[in-house]
């Protein structure tokens, strides 16, 4: 990928093509039901801890998206102190990533969007767990999920330190995952015997 040479002139930054992403804002403010999307994942047990998500298909812009030739595949399992073989990440990791991932790529969009070239970002995150109440032998004391989430991002490109600052508050703030892990969503769980 060729950036051109004028920063003024710049249409793809941080390796984002800033037209496109001007034109698509443009086109959700003139339409915004194109703004609709389903997501989905299909995953299947494997054997003790482990299992597999597919992902492929989803719905955008009023019409199923049929872009994707080949599925993503995803294993997860539990470290063996777990009760697992290691056979991926365990879920709670994924969830770690999937927060790193979004934020990153919303910090990026926004960083392009405004006229600043990154030159690295990079985050760590912790989760703090006490297992107690997901193995449910204190579930009165101890919630099923993190207690608290760190996250630690390293930024440096071609502005001041406020303005980087505001990119990666912008990122966290149009985190889709950000916002469903701080303000929770409605999930429905449907069962279905064979």
């Amino acid at each position: 990928m060729t950036e051109t040479v004028s920063y003024k002139n710049e249409t793809v930054r941080n390796g984002i093509d800033t037209a496109t992403l001007f034109g698509t804002l443009d086109a959700i403010k003139a339409q915004p039901e194109i703004a609709q999307f389903q997501f989905r994942a299909s995953n299947t047990w494997i054997d003790g801890a482990h299992n597999r998500s597919t992902i492929k298909g989803f719905y955008a812009a009023c019409a199923e998206d049929t872009s994707r030739t080949e599925s993503f595949t995803l294993d997860a399992g539990e470290p063996a102190i777990l009760l697992g073989t290691d056979q991926g990440p365990n879920p709670a990791e994924y969830l770690l990533h999937a927060l790193a991932a979004c934020v990153t790529t919303s910090l990026v969009f926004s960083a392009a969007a405004r006229g600043v070239r990154l030159t690295s970002v990079t985050s760590e995150l912790e989760g703090d767990l006490d297992v107690q109440g997901a193995m449910g032998v204190n579930t009165q004391d101890h919630r099923n999920g993190f207690e608290r989430i760190r996250m630690t991002v390293t930024i440096s490109g071609d502005a001041s330190p406020e303005k980087l600052r505001e990119v990666v508050e912008r990122g966290r703030d149009r985190s889709v995952v950000f916002d469903s892990i701080s303000n929770g969503v409605p999930i429905d769980i449907a069962v279905v015997t064979a």
